[in-house]
Order: structure tokens, then C-alpha cells, then sequence
């Protein structure tokens, strides 16, 4: 059994801003609660092929892991991809206009977990859902404070 979790939320700030802002790997220790620090492996601006180190803490556990950009739409969608570890993930962004002139942004998950982790993956799953909740939240706090 596979994790797929998909979260979104309004965020009353232009689509350009949101998704440059979430896009940004240095950016995520600042809103994703669990991230405690990012590497950038690869140097220049956010583009397919860029490589950033994750290092983060889920369930009680260190987990550090190198993700990939693999599909960049501007402004529209944001595609990672980790196959290392216990847990292969892709993490996905989309930003869509919202009629109030701010952004709605989709947060998903979609990973295999191997040993241990296949047994565990529904509470994984509901444990994500809910951090990413609440990772929406402080994005949306951060954004809007900017205003």
C-alpha cells in the first residue's frame, strides 16, 4: 500500500508570489514545520534537474533525503522527486487563481515505502495529511503577513 496525500488551501496573495515563494527549496525550513534544513546541491535558479538536500524530522526519526525538481510549469506546477531512503516520495505543487485575485495551492504526496514503512503507510498518510495542513497554514500566515 502506497501514500497519496493531496491538501490545499487559499492564500489571499497573487499566484506569481505564492508559487516563487513555495518553489524555492531554501525556503521550506521557514514554513514546513518538520524541515530543519535545506541543501542546495545544484547551483542557479529553481529549474528541472535541480537537486536539494532535505533534512527533516517525521514520526520521531532524522530522515535526510535528496529531492530533484522533475517538472516546472511556471506559476502552475512544482514537481519533486526522491527514490532514496525507505520512502520514495514525489511531492507535488499546483497554483490556480482563486475569483478573490489570490492563490489556491495543492500540496500532495506519492510515495511507495518499502519494509517496515509499507506496514505503517496508512498512519504515515493520515500523519501527513495533517503536517501538511498545517505547513499550508504557516505558508499562508507568511505570505500574507508580507502584504
Amino acid at each position: 500500500m502506497g501514500v497519496d496525500t493531496v491538501v490545499e488551501i487559499e492564500i489571499e496573495r497573487p499566484r506569481g508570489e505564492v508559487a516563487s515563494y513555495a518553489s524555492e527549496p531554501a525556503n521550506a525550513p521557514t514554513w514546513y514545520r518538520n524541515i530543519e534544513s535545506v541543501r542546495r546541491e545544484t547551483g542557479g535558479p529553481v529549474a528541472i534537474g535541480t537537486r536539494a538536500t532535505f533534512v527533516a524530522h517525521f514520526l520521531g526519526r532524522r530522515l535526510e533525503y535528496t529531492y530533484e525538481v522533475t517538472e516546472l510549469v511556471l506559476d502552475e506546477r512544482f514537481v519533486m522527486a526522491t527514490a532514496e531512503g525507505p520512502f520514495p516520495m514525489e511531492t507535488t505543487y499546483t497554483f490556480e487563481d482563486t475569483p478573490s485575485g489570490g492563490t489556491r495551492m495543492t500540496l500532495g504526496n506519492l510515495g511507495s515505502p518499502a519494509g517496515f514503512a509499507r506496514v505503517a503507510a496508512p498512519a504515515m498518510a493520515a500523519a501527513m495529511r495533517r503536517e501538511n495542513r498545517k505547513d499550508l497554514a504557516r505558508l499562508k500566515e507568511i505570505l500574507e503577513a508580507g502584504s
